[in-house]
């Protein structure tokens, strides 16, 4: 349990680590590739994402979700990848390598969604090479460049306010 706690306290200086030294750096271009992080416990469809994205002309190849789960045994085959507490090692270390190719990629859009903090998920988020970095919550606005401040339940609102946003900033 102790040791829990140390990682857990290595785990967020190494967030904070990442967010002072980040550089917001907005290009200005279309949005071609997008990923979305999503918390199961909050909101756990797949299909409702994949829908929008190709309601916005975006080809599901250029499109990435994964799901945090507190629990393995939660997982769904079906989903395109997973990750839990157990994938995360101390000062930030990532061990699923499925999670690591996530973060390594340069997508134009990060999409956080989720609303409850959770080290795991904030950790994804800070680690990312996304350029726009798009969140629910604003428990650290250092994490987002845009905040849309809606229940995960009300996907529906959502996707309009991030539609707006996004043909405002001219990233559609």
């Amino acid at each position: 349990m102790i040791l829990k706690a140390f990682k857990t306290k290595s785990n967020q200086k190494y967030i904070n680590k990442l967010l002072n030294a980040r550089r917001v750096e907005v290009r200005h271009t279309k949005m071609n590739t997008v990923g979305v992080i999503l918390n199961r416990s909050e909101f756990s469809d797949f299909e409702a994402f994949r829908a929008y994205f190709k309601s916005l002309g975006m080809q599901q190849a250029r499109t990435k979700i994964i799901a945090f789960v507190e629990d393995p045994k939660d997982s769904n085959e079906l989903w395109d990848t997973y990750f839990n507490p157990k994938d995360f090692g101390w000062k930030g270390k990532i061990k699923n390598i499925d999670l690591q190719s996530f973060i390594d990629t340069k997508f134009d859009v990060l999409i956080s969604f989720y609303r409850e903090s959770h080290l795991e998920l904030d950790m994804i988020t800070a680690s990312s090479k996304a350029n726009f970095k798009v969140g629910l919550t604003d428990e650290d606005d250092r994490l987002y460049d845009l905040m849309i401040d809606v229940e995960t339940k009300n996907f529906n609102v959502f996707k309009e306010e991030l539609k707006k946003y996004l043909t405002v900033l001219n990233k559609l």
